[in-house]
């Protein structure tokens, strides 16, 4: 952990960038909500960009039908992570924010079921796969070339965010704490459109049938990609490595299967698959297979 400690430090069991403080993680937990506001919280590599675009087409005409041009990360921000050090008291309503803080971390206000929390999962192997990918990419994460390495750093909970599986049950077990939606990446995947009427439902936007084809449209990751806004192709230089990757790479169910071995694949399934039965969430592994609707003990 000594090198991690020149990007990572940790408040109350959880990892952080350095991006952020101590004092500010701490700060947020007194934090104002509005009824109005609306949270996408992930674990990192689940799903993120991809919710903050279709949110920011199913609230913001602008966005949809191409007459406002505004960064991603200006419309929805990030709530840990005020690298600008803007207001977010002055942001206009609904405010949304992304998250990646667990259950425990969040503000206050959130837990007596003000605002709404969007909560998306993703299968934990394709997870690990496009963590490790990312983490070439962004500069203030660090570069693990051993992917057996960072494999046995995930597993540990040795990463930006910490356990995997801690994060996803801490959600999980405090679901009545929030007023919540839980959303599976692989459901997006296979059926996007429903997961955008579901979304729509939670947060009460009636949408016409044109307007929910348009973000239907413009929300697959094939549009996405190519959309400047959505893969946060303007970031600077001192944040990423424009010649490592993207911000969206693949987009895929089951990438896992080209870069973990069968030993991997071994190693990965003996520390995490009894735990993740035990979920109330049912993971897909590849895209062939069956979606099961699982979500109604929540």
């Amino acid at each position: 952990m000594e090198q991690q400690k020149k990007y990572l430090f940790e408040y109350k069991g959880f990892y952080f960038s350095v991006e952020t403080s101590p004092e500010y993680v701490a700060s947020l937990e007194d934090f104002e909500i509005n009824d109005s506001d609306i949270f996408i919280a992930t674990y990192p590599k689940s799903g993120t960009v991809w919710t903050q675009n279709i949110l920011s087409l199913i609230i913001h005409e602008g966005h949809r039908n191409g007459t406002e041009n505004m960064e991603t990360m200006e419309r929805i921000p990030w709530l840990e992570y005020n690298t600008k050090d803007r207001d977010y008291a002055d942001l206009p309503l609904p405010r949304v924010f992304a998250t990646h803080l667990p259950y425990y971390l969040l503000p206050r206000d959130l837990r007596r079921k003000r605002g709404r929390v969007i909560y998306v999962t993703r299968n934990p192997k394709d997870v690990m796969v496009s963590f490790y990918h990312f983490s070439k990419y962004i500069c203030s994460l660090e570069e693990i070339p051993d992917f057996n390495l960072f494999m046995e750093r995930f597993l540990a909970g040795k990463v930006l965010a910490s356990s995997w599986l801690d994060h996803v049950e801490g959600w999980c077990s405090h679901a009545e704490d929030f007023n919540i939606l839980f959303v599976t990446y692989e459901e997006m995947k296979k059926d996007l459109r429903s997961a955008v009427l579901k979304i729509c439902n939670f947060l009460g936007r009636k949408l016409s049938e044109e307007e929910v084809d348009s973000v239907v449209k413009q929300a697959t990751f094939e549009n996405m990609r190519k959309d400047p806004r959505a893969n946060y192709e303007n970031l600077p230089d001192d944040i990423v490595e424009k010649n490592k990757g993207s911000f969206l790479r693949k987009g895929t169910v089951g990438d896992w299967k080209n870069i973990m071995t069968v030993a991997q694949n071994e190693r990965f399934d003996k520390v995490l698959n009894e735990k993740i039965k035990t979920l109330p969430i049912k993971f897909i592994w590849d895209i062939n297979d069956e979606i099961y609707h699982s979500h109604s003990s929540f």
